[in-house]
């Protein structure tokens, strides 16, 4: 009796769901418990003093400042053009499309240190792009290594995740919808604000979502291009844990622990907006 059950147990789906269980623990979750302890453990014994230095330090306020600055910038801008590109290749020939979608994959997977040093190579104090747009007589002056630098880079890494995101969501859009307006006398403005955003709701707000989180736990790209000099958040917990004197992995994991927060109060907003944005197109 006890031969076959054990050959079901062995043989189920859930077994099946076991090796993603344990890396998924080992790598996800085991880390995320040890910072939460670490998070509160001081050299007194446990408390919030980690919390309250990082309140009342200006240093790390304006890191968690311009994280957020640059994170919702570049989510926005990422956001946007994703949803022209998404909406143009859906209106464009199936060999354009799957070009475009064989690139966007390639694309989304360029990211960290050689995607700062191709931003380096272009768009640097000396880069190809910064002094052909100088000549010409567009720009008078770039830095690559400023917030506006970081802006671009951060905006450019975002944009092949929201495309890939994105594009399934615009396949939603049936054109007899379109025809269907244009018939009742509805123009451009009225269709994309009565039906087009409505549907597609959902999908911006999520793609946001994880563009904001994408850019707020970037670290390889902008610490390759700038170092320290530029003050984010993922910049000073990796320096925290591994400066090369003060070394303070407690202060570091409740610097990541607001870090998480953070992302998980923009999910729940996230969450409140598409729950009323159902609940608003469902009257």
């Amino acid at each position: 009796m006890m031969l076959p059950r054990l050959k079901r147990w062995i043989t189920s789906p859930v077994m099946w769901l076991l090796p993603f269980a344990i890396i998924f623990g080992a790598f996800q979750i085991a880390p995320l418990v040890w910072v939460m302890i670490s998070a509160f453990k001081t050299p007194d014994g446990w408390g919030l003093a980690h919390f309250h230095e990082i309140a009342t330090s200006a240093f790390f306020r304006q890191a968690i400042g311009r994280s957020l600055e640059i994170s919702f910038m570049s989510s926005v801008l990422g956001l946007a053009i994703a949803a022209v590109t998404c909406h143009s290749m859906h209106r464009c020939g199936p060999r354009l499309t799957r070009a475009m979608i064989a690139f966007t994959n390639m694309t989304s997977n360029f990211a960290g240190v050689p995607l700062a040093f191709a931003f380096i190579i272009l768009m640097g104090a000396n880069g190809m792009l910064t002094l052909m747009l100088e000549r010409i007589g567009i720009i008078d002056d770039f830095n690559l290594y400023s917030r506006t630098g970081l802006i671009v880079i951060y905006t450019w890494f975002q944009i092949p995740l929201g495309i890939l995101l994105l594009y399934p969501a615009f396949g939603t859009l049936q054109s007899e919808w379109r025809e269907a307006a244009s018939l009742l006398g509805a123009g451009r403005v009225a269709y994309w604000k009565h039906i087009g955003l409505p549907v597609l709701w959902p999908s911006l707000a999520g793609t946001l979502t994880v563009l904001f989180a994408n850019a707020m736990g970037a670290y390889a790209t902008v610490y390759a291009l700038v170092n320290t000099s530029y003050n984010l958040m993922t910049i000073r917990i990796a320096n925290l844990v591994s400066g090369d004197l003060f070394l303070q992995p407690e202060l570091a994991s409740a610097l990541a622990l607001v870090l998480v927060v953070i992302l998980v109060i923009v999910t729940l907003i996230q969450q409140w907006l598409m729950r009323r944005s159902y609940h608003v197109t469902s009257r």
